[in-house]
């Protein structure tokens, strides 16, 4: 082992404490959603971006604040609303002292390249004009501006959409939902002691203390990204789980030619379209985070299974017959391909 492999060692294992506190004080903050904060840590140590979707008052925005004050670095935020429009996110015009029109740098270009987590709060409220210039920067980090183009190396893009109302939203585009590393559906807790202290606590009843109590800047941002390629370099993949991982997202894609039957459903012409290269290299990366985090240096098939419905779900696209019943077919195909797909 050489010299540089020595210090990523020695910092690895330093930052398995780090993301242990970081999770810790997360969930000590945010009840019952461990499994989420869990994915969370997943998709950023993946360098992912991450969209969270649930009923009202859930607690999606006071978890994603919470979650960007322990990651630390330059935070901005943004409201999704009908009348947003793309340049509201580059720059902002104003009238200056002298009575001249000014301008300054909106929320993106704000921190430059310090900038760490960008929030899209109500994304689906914004319209698809706004939705294009996210795309690119969630893609390339970056976005040409004041005839220059701006780099954001440490970005992560957070936001979050209700599914309940339908008024004045747009559906978000295939292709920008593809950008989104994970899809992570938020429910309320589920244990009557939590829902208690939820509800009687007056800990929980103003969510900006609430998330301002949470440990700030845990982790070293700046560093998010070495560490991602060094946990990638870390875990290795035999041949029979590179197989394994492969044929699972081949059946995602072609599920009768794997012989995978569900009730009522069409197999060989069900599927509009599937898992890309940007979502099978999501898969992999996430689940070599998953076994890092584990303590494992080598990948099995439970780390494909940990992360594979929040990352295959957004990127299955049905033929429209079968769209009035999604949630359920697209649930069922992964089931099925789990179940078809011989583990090594």
């Amino acid at each position: 082992m050489n010299q540089l492999s020595k210090t990523s060692t020695i910092a690895m294992s330093d930052w398995h404490a780090l993301i242990a506190k970081m999770e810790s004080s997360i969930n000590s903050t945010i009840l019952g959603q461990e499994h989420i904060v869990r994915l969370m840590t997943i998709a950023t140590l993946s360098r992912g971006h991450i969209l969270l979707e649930g009923d009202v008052g859930v607690g999606k925005t006071t978890l994603l604040k919470t979650v960007a004050e322990c990651l630390g670095g330059n935070f901005e935020r943004i409201e999704g609303t009908i009348d947003l429009m793309p340049h509201d996110l580059v720059y902002y015009t104003y009238i200056a002292e002298n009575g001249k029109p000014g301008v300054s740098s909106g929320p993106v270009l704000k921190h430059g390249d310090e900038l760490s987590i960008f929030f899209f709060n109500e994304i689906n409220r914004a319209r698809p004009q706004v939705h294009s210039l996210l795309l690119r920067i969630m893609a390339e980090r970056s976005v040409h501006a004041f005839n220059q183009t701006h780099f954001f190396p440490h970005l992560q893009v957070f936001a979050d959409r209700n599914r309940i109302e339908k008024d004045e939203t747009f559906e978000l585009p295939a292709a920008a939902r593809d950008r989104f590393m994970m899809e992570l559906h938020v429910e309320q807790p589920k244990s009557e002691v939590q829902l208690k202290d939820l509800m009687f606590n007056p800990r929980y009843h103003d969510a900006d203390k609430l998330v301002d109590s949470a440990d700030k800047a845990i982790v070293p941002f700046q560093q998010l990204n070495d560490v991602a390629a060094a946990i990638q370099e870390h875990v290795h993949t035999s041949e029979k789980v590179q197989d394994y991982g492969y044929h699972l997202c081949r059946a995602l894609r072609e599920p009768a030619e794997y012989g995978i039957q569900i009730t009522d459903v069409d197999t060989s012409n069900m599927l509009r379209g599937g898992m890309g290269p940007r979502g099978i290299s999501y898969l992999a990366r996430g689940a070599r985070v998953n076994a890092w985090l584990n303590g494992r240096d080598a990948l099995v098939p439970e780390d494909f299974h940990m992360i594979i419905r929040q990352i295959a779900k957004h990127r299955l696209f049905l033929n429209p017959v079968y769209d009035y019943n999604r949630d359920e077919i697209v649930e069922s195909l992964i089931t099925a391909a789990l179940n078809t797909i011989q583990s090594p």
